[in-house]
């Protein structure tokens, strides 16, 4: 196969199969690891800006180990791939169920151990190095996890439903966000001092952080107990009956579909850009005091996670509405016009965060969330659609990974830095997702509409 052809279009035979899997299930199992994998990084994000700094990475310098602590963050992205590889590798060759039911597994078993790590305090730097290594395996176990769950929506999705479908493991991303900090924040608010208000008090930096991570476990019991109740998807049982099943799926990926890998991933840059900055960066730049050495907008914790959820349940609502216009007006049409804004949203950084104006942060947030709602959504049937069966699970995790070292890990690190150098001001920043966005947009140009594509193919 050439190329530039990544899976048979409309001139090739359609199956009629029905799905082997209820739409419930299908739903259900999809979304419910997604939610779990988006938790648990959330989890991770916010105790980088509000726990680690102080108990894993302490320094006379805030900004120093808020960057330490934001590298650990990154890292799992390095591990990404590799995990997008092996499971990859699983998926294609033995099923979408077992994969799954692994990457989750290895998912929850490493947060649940981040709850239990000792501190710099009692070990020294090998507290940093548990942690880091606790952070690996996660970055590992989801370079497996949202490709499956696509996977098990799109190729049990009804005819004309894919994008639709494709909808629900995004979903998870703002339950997953809205799940974990409200945790965070209700603990945060049990646990206040009266005479440090807005800071994380004594009780919550010993003990009350690691309870969001502990709760993970029965997150992951209840995702197991739905992905074990899963049968294979027609597409993958045909091309298994088919002889179609390749030895070395990641070979087969970029022997015969380097274009699509390459541009799968820059297709997804910018959504990881927006995606990271919307929530690492506002959450440090909101609750960074106005008076500080790198100075931010001055609000509280408490009062910043709920303008974010505020935000968040537009990044919910917007995902779900770009399904249907995916289905109807095309995956490429419908990402080419959310990139060309998303672009625009970069120039509004200064006078819509910056602004100082508490209704204009909150408009800042809808409208950010709103697009990353937008160019989210589609992304659950574009990717996918890009590959053929039997590299489907390697390719479209190779391509939403390695994307995730170029956007997401670098994000955090290079939005601080870009903080830092403008004295405060989120200018730069919103220029790093225009400068992103613009590569999106290019890549988009380049790639062919895949909604008519015949999946099972």
């Amino acid at each position: 196969m050439s190329a530039s052809r990544t899976a048979s279009t409309t001139d090739a035979p359609t199956t009629t199969t029905a799905p082997r899997n209820s739409p419930a299930r299908v739903v259900l199992a999809s979304l419910i690891g997604t939610t779990i994998e988006f938790y648990d990084f959330y989890v991770y994000a916010t105790a980088a800006v509000l726990v680690f700094p102080h108990l894993f990475f302490p320094s006379d310098n805030e900004t120093t180990a808020l960057l330490a602590s934001f590298a650990t963050f990154g890292a799992a992205m390095l591990a990404r791939p590799v995990g997008a590889v092996f499971f990859g590798h699983l998926g294609d060759r033995l099923g979408r169920k077992t994969t799954l039911v692994a990457s989750l597994l290895t998912m929850g078993i490493a947060t649940f151990l981040i709850g239990v790590l000792p501190t710099h305090a009692m070990v020294g730097a090998w507290a940093a190095v548990l942690l880091l290594i606790m952070r690996l395996v996660q970055g590992f176990a989801i370079g497996g996890e949202w490709s499956g769950a696509a996977l098990v929506a799109t190729e049990n999705a009804p005819k004309g439903k894919r994008a639709w479908y494709g909808t629900f493991p995004q979903l998870g991303a703002p339950l997953g966000f809205i799940i974990a900090n409200m945790l965070f924040y209700v603990i945060n608010l049990a646990l206040a001092d009266p005479a440090a208000p807005g800071q994380p008090s004594a009780a919550f930096l010993d003990w009350g952080w690691r309870i969001p991570f502990l709760f993970s476990a029965v997150m992951v019991i209840v995702g197991l107990w739905v992905r074990l109740k899963l049968v294979e998807s027609n597409a993958f049982e045909h091309a298994k009956q088919a002889g179609g099943v390749k030895r070395m799926p990641l070979a087969e990926a970029f022997k015969h579909h380097w274009k699509a890998l390459i541009l799968g991933t820059l297709a997804m840059l910018a959504t990881y850009v927006l995606f990271y900055l919307m929530t690492s960066y506002t959450l440090t730049y909101g609750t960074r005091p106005t008076d500080a050495d790198v100075p931010g907008a001055g609000y509280t914790y408490n009062s910043f996670i709920l303008m974010l959820v505020f935000g968040v349940v537009f990044f919910g609502i917007f995902t779900l509405v770009s399904g249907p216009l995916a289905d109807r007006f095309g995956r490429r049409r419908s990402l080419l016009v959310v990139t060309a804004a998303i672009a625009v949203f970069g120039f509004l950084f200064v006078p819509l965060l910056g602004g100082g104006s508490t209704p204009l942060v909150m408009f800042f947030l809808a409208l950010g969330f709103t697009l990353m709602g937008l160019t989210f959504g589609p992304m659950g049937a574009f990717l996918p659609e890009m590959f053929p069966t039997n590299v489907r699970y390697t390719g479209s995790a190779v391509a939403y990974n390695v994307s995730s070292i170029l956007g997401a890990a670098l994000a955090p690190i290079i939005a601080v830095w870009l903080w830092t150098v403008a004295d405060g001001s989120p200018f730069w920043v919103g220029i790093y997702l225009t400068g992103a966005a613009l590569i999106t947009f290019v890549s988009l140009l380049l790639t062919r509409e895949t909604k008519d594509v015949d999946i099972e193919a």
